[in-house]
């Protein structure tokens, strides 16, 4: 049976990940620096580091029997390329800025007779 690509693991970071000092989640967890509010951040969220990903860059991590293990150098390598991808974030329009728009394409619309 062909294993899932959730299951594949690249032989690199199995083998880098072994040289280093492997961290359960939790552990993990608790070496980063709180979110807003004061909040720890979940050891489900780096779960979903491992799985998912964030913005494209995935977590290396590794699964010991049941327990799904990462290191501290695999979060500074997360980490690193996280801040090489880039964000875009796009402020909401005004109201203005909205209404402007609409009749632009409410014009653009007539000029085409639709």
């Amino acid at each position: 049976m062909p294993k899932s690509s959730l299951e594949v693991v690249q032989p690199e970071h199995s083998r880098r990940l072994l040289q280093e000092e492997l961290l359960s989640l939790p552990a993990a967890a608790k070496l980063l620096p709180r979110r807003r509010g004061g909040k720890k951040v979940h050891t489900t969220t780096l779960y979903r580091w491992t799985v998912n990903g964030l913005r494209g860059v995935v977590l290396e991590s590794l699964q010991v029997g049941g327990t799904r293990c990462t290191s501290r150098e695999a979060l500074e390598r997360f980490f690193e390329r996280l801040n090489r991808v880039p964000t875009f974030h796009r402020s909401p329009a005004t109201r203005s800025q909205q209404s402007k728009r609409a009749r632009i394409v409410e014009k653009q619309l007539d000029d085409l007779g639709v």
